[in-house]
């Protein structure tokens, strides 16, 4: 059984791991830490697990008493965090945040996207768990990056549920403002272009055309929508051929026929992809949860394949119905 330290457990990411791992098989946890909330049963704050658990929230972080934890700070804490503190030898790490997403001297986390990097994360001892946008949009490039067939500017356009901006309200997530309303965000500057142009680059190291990102708050609490659109030389039969090639061994990745909608992949480790093909233009759209592929069961996804589990352990959560 596998020993489980949560850090920062009081925010959405926590909250969704907390659902998976409390009927993980082969997990059980070890301690939920947050300082705000020493103290108070996690079911005070993550409201769903009322009856589901007795634990409480801690201060103390006994590192020797788990295998691993998952850091579900804020953005920038992340580094402190592993500055500040010393770890046991056999202690794994898996990080939510975007501290050690992007390769730099120093850095040894492994970018954690079981579709990219299943064979490096199978050894990591330390994991930085991709970005919500990052993964969606990933999915519906990859496997033209895989194949040298990135040969144009690629234009991406994203909506994303009110959770990916994190449990606190602010002046453009919170009920009033997000509800019957969409926006347009960090156009062109986004933080995830980073570790997606990252990706591209390890599959296609040629690939230098423009990447064009418009992100926009969408007024649905969860689920991103992915389209983008590049040109591409080959039939749309070739396409599908090359996307169901990619991701044949990825259980979690799905090749739709019909036009999706973000209700097929909410409360899922799923990613759905459907493709279409317009005169020269290859239009790719891609959906997954935030929550979970994007973030919370990615993580989970990652920690079964760090200990030799079945990728999929833990993570046969529902879709939401119609």
């Amino acid at each position: 059984m596998i020993k489980v330290g949560i850090i920062g457990g009081a925010g959405y990411t926590a909250g969704e791991l907390l659902r998976i791992l409390l009927h993980h098989p082969n997990a059980e946890i070890g301690f939920v830490q947050s300082t705000s909330n020493a103290g108070n049963p996690i079911s005070d704050v993550h409201i769903d697990l009322l009856g589901e658990s007795e634990l409480t929230f801690t201060s103390e972080m006994p590192f020797d008493k788990v295998d691993v934890i998952f850091l579900c700070m804020g953005h920038g804490k992340s580094i402190e965090f592993i500055e500040n503190n010393i770890f046991p030898k056999f202690l794994k790490i898996i990080d939510l945040s975007h501290d050690f997403r992007l390769k730099r001297e120093g850095n040894d986390f492994v970018y954690g996207l079981p579709e990219l990097n299943r064979k490096e994360i199978e050894s990591a001892e330390r994991i930085a768990n991709p970005g919500c946008f990052a993964t969606g949009i990933q999915f519906a490039l990859l496997p033209l990056a895989d194949a040298g067939l990135l040969k144009d500017e690629v234009h991406v356009q994203a909506i994303t549920g009110s959770t990916g901006a994190g449990q606190k309200p602010t002046s453009t997530s919170h009920f009033s403002w997000r509800s019957s309303n969409v926006s347009a965000y960090k156009i062109f500057e986004h933080q995830h272009e980073g570790e997606i142009l990252q990706s591209l680059t390890q599959l296609q190291p040629g690939f230098d055309k423009d990447f064009n990102f418009v992100p926009i708050r969408g007024n649905h609490t969860r689920g991103i929508f992915v389209s983008c659109y590049t040109n591409f030389d080959g039939t749309l039969d070739e396409a599908k051929a090359l996307y169901n090639s990619y991701y044949e061994n990825h259980p979690f990745v799905f090749i739709s026929e019909k036009n999706p909608g973000v209700k097929q992949v909410v409360n899922t480790n799923k990613g759905v992809i459907y493709l279409e093909k317009h005169v020269n233009k290859l239009v790719i759209i891609s959906l997954t949860d935030n929550l979970i592929k994007g973030e919370s069961g990615q993580a989970v996804q990652n920690m079964n394949l760090m200990f030799g589990l079945d990728e999929k352990a833990g993570l046969g959560l529902k879709p939401v119905a119609f």
